[in-house]
């Protein structure tokens, strides 16, 4: 690693789940420019030649102060240009170029080539760039160009605000780069991504790898290696049949058909595989990966974690930092928001209106932290809207499908991007459309529909509640009848023909208790003054859906403090309002 790599942002692995040696990482200063006239294309930027005048640290966008610009004013058109040297190892072989993130468009060249576009802001995507590099290795030129739409309520953006300062529920917005950029060094036949499959009743771990730069013109085999706390568990040979290879491995050597390696916030188990392709007896790839046994079901009208009943207690989390925004400072304040849910005694948090960095994903998995998977939303609906949404959902799924932490999908929530589907019947079918094609990609995790309110087909009720008085909780979650047919925000629960089916029911927000224990000053949905008041608001909410009997969870609002909203538990540079002890007290019911 060179001493520009050291010093550059963000030098963790972005693809914990799939990771190859060869790799280099290309964060940290770029050349930038805006171009708010839209004249870049049309002079040539994109050839390479012209240097921009200003400089960016990568992957931050440029409304960030770890950008080195902090601007949050409109402009969605902007440039990004480097001069791209590859390590000398790389020679030979095929050269991925990876995005993490680029919000909303992206169009990227190399020596002016144009090698990849891109539609959606929180999705991966990448391109195989060899033929496009100069022979030599020397001299080469990667220039980016970002395109946003900052005031299209169409556009999937999440809590990204399309009027000029953050207010209300909304924040500050994020354009172009703002997730890790990448290469890495592959053959021309090459493992290309891996598809796990838990089922922990037959004690059997599904694998689908698909194989890239392959159509059967060569033998090839791959050896599948999977290990526990380093004891060999399974040892393979398979040949490659297609280019999408299906196998189902049985993990043996187990005296408890499995239970003791199960997966759970409480013992984050995981396996350890290696993957190697072999052409004939050449060794021409190997990726690490791992995976996680557990199965989410619904039995008898109760959530159940492997096999038996589980009390989700979830907070809500936006991921947003003070200096960074949307994108993490560092994998150590990704860790650390993971490990203060759970010493404030969650098992879990609903990551909110955003498609969270894999390293989050990766912290959940490795430490144990349950994860619903939330769609940044748009906030109306339209026809391009639907060919967005359905995309970028698609993707989202694509991308986080293996990680064990995840146990609930969640593409709507409080019918952003269909604010009309109480009596809209386009709206209602677009609902039951994502929850069934979610279904249809994914049939081990639970689904729903449109989280708070004004769901369709939906695996769990749930309801978003901020009242802050204990005894109409109280009365409200004593029965489910009555919990399902109330209108705690003033919306019906269900729409277009659907009504309660016994589905568990889970309070998915409430509390948002504002106290301010630092210099940022906003708003909450009630208020504290003290220590002491804040943790008996705080017992006054969570105490009744905990002796409920009814309500199988809940997301407590929130996890940080953001921007002008002062309702989390911690501050927004995560200092917590009360002793993490405290709060897990309270959310153990004492």
């Amino acid at each position: 690693m060179s001493e520009f790599q050291k010093s550059a942002p963000r030098q963790d692995y972005p693809r914990p789940q799939f990771v190859r040696d060869s790799w280099v990482n290309l964060n940290g200063e770029w050349e930038f420019e805006f171009d708010d006239a839209a004249v870049g294309i049309g002079q040539q930027w994109q050839g390479g030649a012209r240097e921009f005048s200003r400089r960016i640290q990568v992957p931050f966008a440029f409304q960030s102060k770890l950008s080195g610009i902090g601007e949050p004013d409109f402009h969605d058109i902007v440039w990004y240009r480097r001069a791209l040297s590859l390590p000398a190892d790389f020679k030979g072989k095929r050269v991925i170029l990876h995005f993490g993130a680029v919000d909303y468009e992206a169009s990227v060249w190399v020596n002016g080539t144009l090698i990849a576009t891109h539609e959606g802001g929180h999705t991966p995507f990448f391109a195989d760039i060899t033929d496009a590099l100069r022979p030599e290795g020397e001299g080469d030129t990667l220039v980016v160009r970002a395109v946003d739409y900052s005031r299209d309520v169409t556009l999937p953006r999440g809590k990204q605000y399309w009027l000029s300062d953050s207010a209300s529920i909304f924040y500050t917005r994020t354009t172009g780069i703002w997730q890790t950029v990448w290469a890495e060094a592959v053959s021309s036949a090459h493992l290309a991504s891996v598809r796990w499959a838990p089922d922990i009743d037959r004690n059997d771990i599904g694998l689908q790898l698909a194989v890239a730069g392959w159509a059967g013109q060569t033998d090839l085999k791959v050896k599948v290696d999977i290990t526990f706390e380093g004891e060999p568990v399974s040892s393979d040979i398979y040949a490659i049949r297609s280019a999408n290879e299906a196998r189902t491995i049985h993990l043996q050597g187990l005296n408890d058909h499995g239970q003791g390696r199960w997966w759970s916030p409480e013992k984050p188990n995981l396996y350890d595989v290696s993957l190697t392709l072999y052409e004939g007896e050449t060794k021409i790839d190997e990726v690490s990966s791992y995976f996680g046994m557990r199965k989410v079901s619904i039995e008898d009208g109760r959530f159940n974690l492997n096999n038996r009943p589980y009390f989700q207690k979830l907070v809500l989390d936006q991921g947003y930092f003070p200096d960074g925004n949307l994108t993490p400072p560092s994998d150590e304040a990704i860790r650390r928001d993971v490990e203060l849910t759970k010493e404030m005694g969650f098992n879990g948090a609903r990551k909110h209106q955003k498609l969270e960095d894999p390293r989050y994903l990766y912290w959940c998995d490795r430490l144990g932290l349950l994860l619903w998977s939330e769609a940044a939303n748009a906030y109306q609906y339209s026809n391009d809207y639907v060919r967005r949404f359905v995309g970028e959902w698609q993707a989202s799924i694509a991308r986080d499908y293996n990680h064990p932490c995840i146990v609930v999908w969640v593409p709507l929530n409080e019918s952003w991007g269909v604010p009309n589907i109480q009596i809209d019947e386009r709206q209602q079918h677009h609902a039951l459309t994502m929850y069934h094609l979610t279904k249809s990609l994914d049939a081990t995790r639970l689904v729903v529909s449109n989280d708070g309110w004004e769901m369709v087909k939906t695996d769990l009720l749930n309801i978003h509640d901020y009242e802050y008085r204990r005894e109409v909780l109280e009365t409200r979650y004593a029965e489910a009848d009555r919990a399902a047919n109330g209108m705690p925000s003033g919306r019906r629960l269900t729409v277009g023909g659907y009504a309660y089916e016994g589905q568990p029911i889970l309070v998915t927000e409430f509390g948002g208790i504002a106290y301010k224990k630092s210099e940022w000053e906003g708003w909450g949905y009630s208020g504290a003054e003290d220590d002491e008041d804040f943790a008996e608001r705080l017992r006054a909410v969570i105490q009744p859906l905990l002796g409920s009997g009814v309500v199988q969870g809940y997301c407590y609002t929130q996890l940080t403090d953001v921007e002008q909203e002062i309702n989390g538990l911690l501050t927004y540079d995560r200092v917590p309002k009360l002793p993490v002890e405290a709060i897990k007290a309270i959310n153990e019911g004492k």
